[in-house]
């Protein structure tokens, strides 16, 4: 456990830092016996003590009075982000390893970014590890960035704080908190950078997809789309592609599916990214499956990409899932079950759409029962499917539940 320096502690520090042994860093002023009793808090030195020491050590008066020095925050904030950067692969307690470290240093801070960042990190460890007092400090850090004028980590917030309603399938409020955050930002700050600008627009973009507002999130993402590009900056462009492949697919839009499409192929090739290559293969199996119907054609592609898409952690429910759907298409229904049973809905799938596309898999396999004459079971998984998809968004995905509804259970 860390712990903040005593003044004694500070001084000792900056003493051994310098090479200084007691006696020269006493000089002419203080005894050596005085300083090391100063140095092991045994006695407290006056002010003009302080000043003659901290003279000597060549550090401002005020580097000694701080709790926490600045070169001790920037010092535990750099292995703050060292930890709090670390990829799930090597995630061993991260949370409740970031939240040890950066506890003792998280009160009575004054205003600084390495202030605000500790805030800010600690506060994300406590969400993320169940804790209730969060948010607290991420309000802490927030109005500290406000008022250093630090829109990045700012507008960072903004989306982190929304996104925890999101996790909880709060939609419309995630929607609502959003946007109180963005017309605050925007108020704040006379000038937003493009990266944030583009992030802010991305994730307004998604909110507004979850709760159905297809209009007014296609309208933000294609004004995102054409900053992006005005401005050069590309670090999200994969994200607003794939945001208007889907809204196209949904629309039936052949035009534009093939366009976006495209466009992600065409970023995954430029940018080296195997991601947006394999979203692009996933969508014209999806296409295949679940807007055209073509099962034959979708099983032949299935298994022209599968080792491919197997290679993406990511998309490996989804490929089950598209399996399962081609095989029911072509009638091999037994297949399709047991595919379809395999699918796991990864813990950090939220979007409604995403929802809805491996729910829509259910109602396949509630057909898949039906077909065989296995009506329980058809029914069972029917109602359950429309529970899940009672709550979500119009989209193609919750009308085919619903016909699967009303062919097995009605």
């Amino acid at each position: 456990m860390n712990t903040i320096k005593t003044l004694g502690e500070r001084i000792r520090s900056l003493r051994k830092e310098r090479k200084m042994t007691l006696e020269v860093l006493a000089g002419g002023k203080l005894s050596k016996g005085m300083l090391s009793l100063i140095e092991n808090n045994k006695a407290k030195p006056s002010m003009d003590s302080l000043l003659y020491l901290a003279n000597r050590l060549d550090v401002d008066m005020s580097m000694l009075l701080e709790e926490v020095s600045s070169q001790e925050l920037r010092d535990v904030l750099e292995k703050a982000e060292e930890l709090y950067n670390t990829t799930i692969s090597e995630e061993v307690d991260k949370n409740e390893q970031l939240i040890a470290l950066l506890q003792p240093y998280v009160e009575n801070l004054s205003d600084s970014y390495e202030a605000a960042r500790v805030l800010d990190m600690y506060g994300q460890g406590l969400y993320l590890s169940g804790s209730p007092n969060w948010k607290e400090y991420i309000d802490k850090a927030a109005t500290m960035y406000d008022r250093l004028n630090i829109v990045r980590r700012r507008a960072n917030l903004a989306i982190f704080k929304s996104w925890t309603k999101f996790r909880d399938h709060l939609y419309s409020e995630a929607l609502e908190d959003f946007l109180q955050e963005r017309h605050h930002i925007n108020d704040k700050y006379a000038y937003i950078d493009p990266i944030s600008r583009i992030d802010l627009d991305y994730h307004e973009a998604v909110f507004h997809y979850a709760v159905g507002n297809y209009e007014t999130g296609i309208a933000v993402m294609e004004e995102a789309i054409e900053f992006s590009k005005t401005h050069r900056i590309f670090n999200s462009i994969d994200n607003l592609y794939r945001l208007a492949a889907i809204n196209a697919m949904m629309n039936n839009d052949e035009e534009r599916i093939a366009f976006y499409a495209n466009k992600l192929k065409q970023y995954g090739e430029f940018a080296d990214d195997k991601e947006p290559l394999y979203l692009y293969r996933f969508m014209e199996i999806h296409q295949l499956t679940s807007y055209t119907h073509q099962y034959e054609k979708a099983s032949e592609l299935i298994s022209e990409y599968e080792e491919e898409l197997n290679r993406s952690v990511y998309f490996r429910s989804y490929l089950l899932a598209e399996k399962g759907k081609a095989l029911y298409g072509i009638g091999r229904y037994e297949e399709a079950i047991e595919r379809l049973k395999q699918v796991e809905i990864a813990d950090y799938i939220h979007h409604p759409i995403d929802l809805s596309i491996f729910y829509e898999g259910d109602a396949y396999l509630a057909r898949s029962y039906f077909a065989l004459g296995l009506q329980e079971e058809a029914e069972s998984i029917a109602k359950k499917t429309m529970e899940l998809i009672a709550p979500m968004p119009a989209s193609p995905y919750k009308r085919y539940i619903e016909e699967t509804y009303q062919l097995i259970v009605k």
